[in-house]
């Protein structure tokens, strides 16, 4: 059974730095895409970034662009959110999901295409 934990999250000044970690556990990882939402509270989850295991393709939402990054480490079955310049909008709860079935790559910036999730890790910027 596939299990997804992140870790990282906490509460930080505007400006500052956080780096979110997903450590994923129960299947081969290596070929999966790999993705970042967050839920800010009475809002839609909303997508942040993916990486795709076959070829590390990455693809952020267009307004977060230059302050995160993602990466992954496929020895560890890890992936990391590097987060930037944080601004009190980027207050919510971030999730960690997976797919592993191939998901046309027009769908996966829907939260609906991922298989599995995390449990989340909140982040709270303060102004």
């Amino acid at each position: 059974q596939v299990q997804l934990v992140e870790s990282g999250g906490g509460l930080v000044q505007a400006g500052d730095s956080l780096r979110l970690s997903c450590a994923a556990s129960g299947r081969t990882f290596d070929n999966a895409v790999m993705g970042w939402f967050r839920q800010a509270p009475g809002k839609e989850r909303e997508f942040v970034a993916l990486i795709r295991g076959s070829d590390g393709y990455i693809y952020y939402t267009a307004s977060l662009k230059g302050r995160f990054t993602i990466s992954r480490d496929n020895a560890k079955n890890t992936v990391y959110l590097q987060m930037n310049s944080l601004k009190p909008e980027d207050t919510a709860i971030y999730y960690c999901a997976a797919d592993f079935k191939g998901s046309a790559f027009g769908t996966l910036t829907n939260w609906r295409a991922f298989d599995y999730w995390g449990q989340g890790t909140q982040v709270t910027v303060s102004s």
